[in-house]
């Protein structure tokens, strides 16, 4: 785009007055005279830019969620297995690393309350992970339960699955079942035991929701 004549003799009045006659005229002819202007586009109206990075924003979106695949719900993630054992791997030896790791981190839980017990135990004992403890049932309201032993390989909510010895899986619901734990002071065959009973009513929750629940003493009926 040319400049027009109006702004031709504004240019030449405003060099006038920082060069002499000859150097205006020079100046003016050599870099302003045939230099094209070029006019850069208006930007578009806030709100029209406003909805242009809600669009931008809303495509980042829906191709995020396109790449991200959808979580398997509970009822699909039973129906394919996920929560069995495979028939392979119900084998007493193999989780018996598990339960060595499993005493290793209780006893760091109890602490000294390992040799005092009392409420302090109990406490530290109800919020605890129990998965890859070797326990034995005590009591229970089914007598056909009682000397069950073996290692936790699943804590649900309302159940203990134990693989004994005969690697075999029992499933030992905690509903009025009494559970025996033993806890050796120290690692090795000699070290002192101490025995630990947990009421499984009072176990009727997740692992992952025992562990933020704070447990009130309190009377117990069946007990």
């Amino acid at each position: 785009m040319a400049p027009n004549n109006e702004s031709q003799s504004l240019t030449q009045q405003l060099l006038a007055r920082a060069h002499s006659p000859d150097s205006a005229n020079r100046l003016y002819t050599e870099k302003i005279q045939h230099r094209p202007l070029f006019l850069k586009p208006s930007s578009p109206p806030p709100s029209n830019a406003r909805e242009a990075r809600r669009k931008a924003r809303d495509e980042k979106q829906k191709r995020a969620k396109a790449l991200k695949p959808k979580p398997l719900s509970a009822r699909e993630r039973r129906r394919r297995g996920l929560y069995e054992v495979p028939k392979e791997g119900q084998k007493y030896s193999i989780f018996e690393p598990l339960n060595r790791l499993w005493l290793g981190y209780i006893r760091e839980i109890l602490g000294g309350e390992l040799y005092n017990g009392g409420q302090g135990a109990a406490a530290k004992l109800s919020a605890a992970d129990f998965h890859g403890a070797e326990m034995v049932v005590s009591r229970s309201s089914c007598p056909s339960r009682v000397g069950i032993r073996g290692i936790v390989i699943k804590d649900s909510r309302f159940t203990f699955e134990i693989i004994t010895k005969q690697n075999k899986v029992r499933t030992v619901p905690k509903e009025k079942t009494m559970f025996r734990i033993d806890v050796p002071a120290r690692e090795g065959d000699d070290a002192k035991l101490f025995s630990f009973e947990i009421h499984g009513d009072q176990f009727q929750y997740r692992s992952a929701d025992r562990a933020n629940k704070k447990f009130k003493a309190h009377y117990l009926q069946d007990l």
